[in-house]
């Protein structure tokens, strides 16, 4: 891929239009410094100097798509209390379109805290309910995602499952169905022992942990060449087989993404990343900017590179940070 071909691509974020259906968390901070180490117990006393929050989950790969140009409508469930709130808030601070998001007072809304001293993440506390949603709230989260697409409203739907029991088999079969007939795109960004296998997703992205955990293989660990790890490949064609996906895109950190398509040979993506901090959202990052890039016309590949490229900018990030329109941009701008 050219400088210019990645260029033209961008040019077209601005107009895509993509509905995120999922898990939506919000992500908590508490930054400090340690100097002692607790007469309690051995830990470390870590002294608070502040506290900052941003979405994570689902949301986080809404936020990816605003920072990227897009228009993102959220579908997902919050509890009554201030997590759920403080969610809503950066939802409307980023400009996504919340009418989707349903409170459900029988649960609490998904927490993660971590507590950091300097760079370094010293712990996290989960406050979270993964029991299954309400069937009823499911079915009106079904209803809006169809209805916007039966308007001719939107260009893609991802399915971001972090097993917290909101989304099921019958949801995204509902879904695609409708999606298909409208030339709509469709994406999953699944979790293992989570959802039934579904089938005619535009493409299924899952990292390589996840990929071996749903095809029911263990992994033997072997950082062999992409194209030469037949152990790899035998799960991808399980995946094709099982999913029947369009595409299925493999994140293999420090070895890049592999891009699979039934019949055909496997693509390597090398890893864009310089220098790792945090890794913290990147697959979110790279489901947002794929489809975003598929939305603007960008062949199977291309629109990989530039998810790929994306990744390599967040993971130099601390925290869970999304990629900026302007930062992508900028890292064609500044290649020959």
């Amino acid at each position: 891929m050219s400088s210019r071909q990645g260029l033209e691509y961008l040019s077209g974020f601005s107009g895509a239009r993509v509905a995120v259906v999922g898990d939506v968390m919000l992500d908590v901070y508490l930054w400090g410094q340690v100097s002692r180490i607790s007469p309690e117990a051995p830990v470390p006393v870590v002294s608070v100097d502040r506290r900052t929050s941003c979405l994570g989950g689902a949301s986080n790969v809404m936020r990816n798509l605003r920072t990227l140009g897009a228009a993102a409508y959220a579908y997902g469930v919050v509890g009554d209390d201030e997590a759920g709130r403080e969610l809503a808030d950066n939802l409307k601070e980023f400009g996504v379109f919340d009418d989707g998001i349903i409170i459900d007072s029988s649960r609490r809304t998904t927490e993660k805290k971590r507590i950091v001293a300097g760079s370094q993440q010293l712990l996290r506390v989960d406050t979270e309910d993964t029991f299954e949603v309400d069937n009823n709230i499911r079915k009106r989260l079904v209803e809006k995602v169809i209805s916007r697409i039966r308007a001719g409203e939107l260009d893609a739907v991802i399915f971001e499952d972090y097993n917290k029991g909101l989304l099921s088999a019958w949801m995204l079969n509902e879904i695609i169905c409708e999606a298909k007939k409208h030339g709509v795109i469709t994406a999953l960004d699944p979790k293992p022992g989570s959802l039934e296998p579904v089938k005619n997703l535009s493409v299924m992205k899952p990292n390589r942990v996840e990929a071996f955990a749903l095809a029911g293989i263990a992994d033997d660990g072997a950082m062999i060449d992409v194209r030469n790890n037949t152990l790899l490949h035998t799960v991808a064609d399980k995946l094709l087989d099982i999913w029947e996906p369009e595409l299925l895109l493999l994140s293999l950190a420090s070895q890049g993404m592999a891009l699979f398509r039934k019949g055909r040979e496997v693509e390597v993506i090398p890893t864009r990343a310089r220098e790792v901090f945090d890794v913290s959202g990147a697959g979110d990052t790279v489901t947002a900017t794929y489809t975003v890039s598929a939305i603007s016309g960008a062949p199977a590949r291309i629109a990989a590179e530039i998810a790929n490229r994306a990744a390599g900018i967040v993971v130099g990030k601390v925290g869970t940070a999304p990629i900026m329109f302007d930062e992508l941009k900028k890292s064609f701008d500044t290649e020959e």
